[in-house]
């Protein structure tokens, strides 16, 4: 069962962020995920909270999104993306 990683992402340093960028993507596809959504316009259509960059990952498992979130591989991007952005990550499992 596919599953999905949904952050929301306050970037506070642009150029560091875009090197997280960087590092980040091919240890995304190490793990057998993939960008859904990376950045895009997002507006409130209902409530009261104001989404900043949403990022949606899709993995083929939780498992395997808990692999990729956790590696070694991943560190040093996640240590850069904590560096240059306040974020809210969650994983779901899809449909």
């Amino acid at each position: 069962m596919s599953a999905y990683i949904i952050v929301d992402i306050a970037v506070t340093d642009p150029v560091q962020y875009e090197d997280y960028k960087k590092l980040a993507a091919a240890t995304v596809e190490a793990y057998d995920g993939r960008y859904i959504v990376r950045g895009g316009t997002a507006e409130r259509l209902e409530g009261d909270r104001t989404p900043n960059r949403i990022v949606v990952l899709e993995f083929p498992t939780v498992n395997r999104a808990k692999e990729w979130w956790a590696s070694e591989d991943y560190k040093p991007a996640k240590a850069m993306r904590h560096a240059s952005a306040t974020s809210q990550m969650i994983v779901v499992e899809g449909t």
